[in-house]
């Protein structure tokens, strides 16, 4: 496309793709790190009881514009992973393995490849009902990789949770908010619904 200054624009088309659910996590309220269950109650406040939880949150690091604690609506309600990234993240930090748990996952998308990628807006309707749309990537952070140091029992934790930010950028999976609530249960399809794509020329 061609705008009035001449400048040109790619648009890709809107397309679905396909994947299954094969893990779901909640977190209780007074912990980042989750634990495994069969199926997850939405609200438009997020996972019923779950430690993020809330129409909205406080600003943090992620958020350098506002001043931290500023209260703004939370759109980070689930995080979703993908094994296989959780799989390449864990080789490039010489890790058996990363458990979904410990970096506070509330869900294991299969079948959509590079999930992390998933543009903003993007909508992830399920086979129960339930739909998500996709704020953006999660960024990853120390919080997380001190709790894969404990998790995976390393020597130094500081070196484990610097190379986890390291190793998981573009890796780290997506953060959603709750469009349509409900019921998502574990071995659901999902379809992911993108947006037309395309970069801001200016």
């Amino acid at each position: 496309m061609t705008d009035l200054f001449g400048t040109r624009t790619d648009i890709l088309p809107a397309r679905k793709i396909a994947g299954r659910v094969s893990g779901l996590f909640q977190a209780p309220k007074d912990s980042f790190v989750t634990a495994a269950t069969d199926s997850l109650d939405l609200t438009f406040e997020g996972i019923r009881g779950d430690y993020h939880a809330g129409l909205t949150r406080r600003s943090g690091g992620r958020e350098p514009w506002y001043p931290r604690g500023t209260e703004m609506r939370n759109e980070r309600h689930i995080s979703i992973l993908a094994a296989d990234e959780l799989e390449t993240i864990a080789r490039i930090m010489g890790l058996a393995h990363i458990k979904p748990e410990w970096i506070g996952a509330n869900m294991i998308v299969d079948g959509i490849p590079s999930l992390s990628m998933l543009p903003p807006r993007t909508l992830l309707f399920f086979e129960g009902g339930v739909t998500l749309k996709v704020d953006g990537q999660n960024a990853p952070c120390k919080v997380a990789g001190r709790s894969i140091a404990d998790g995976a029992q390393t020597a130094d934790h500081t070196t484990t949770a610097l190379d986890f930010v390291k190793a998981s950028k573009r890796l780290r999976g997506i953060v959603a908010w709750v469009e349509v609530p409900g019921l998502i249960r574990s071995g659901e399809k999902v379809d992911a619904r993108l947006p037309e794509q395309w970069i801001y020329p200016g």
